[in-house]
């Protein structure tokens, strides 16, 4: 398993309302994609979000306590415009750039055959 520290997620997976992703839909394009790195286990990438985005994330996908945002669902990051192929898990924020998700995945990752 990843080590995702699930108390630091909404319990489940928080819905936009259309109102809310309109309001998003402006900072889609502003959405930066690292290039990916890796080490012997995982591969990883940051999405940095536009700070003005940040204003206009729902609250409950914030963690107050910490000031960033919540480890978000993959439901949820998707709603947010962030796009990426399957198996990448939000498994941390950098704290001083809340706008900045980090993403890791297991190298050998294949999707689940259905």
């Amino acid at each position: 398993m990843m080590d995702i520290d699930f108390t630091r997620r909404n319990k489940k997976p928080r819905p936009l309302s259309e109102s809310e992703r309109a309001k998003l839909e402006e900072f889609i394009d502003a959405i930066h994609y690292s290039a990916r790195y890796s080490d012997d286990e995982f591969e990883y990438r940051h999405v940095q979000l536009p700070k003005q985005m940040l204003k206009v994330i729902p609250k409950e996908y914030f963690d107050g306590s910490r000031g960033t945002l919540k480890l978000l669902w993959e439901d949820e990051w998707r709603a947010l415009g962030i796009t990426q192929s399957l198996g990448w898990e939000h498994y941390e924020v950098h704290e001083p750039e809340p706008h900045i998700l980090l993403f890791k995945r297991p190298i050998d990752y294949q999707a689940a055959a259905h």
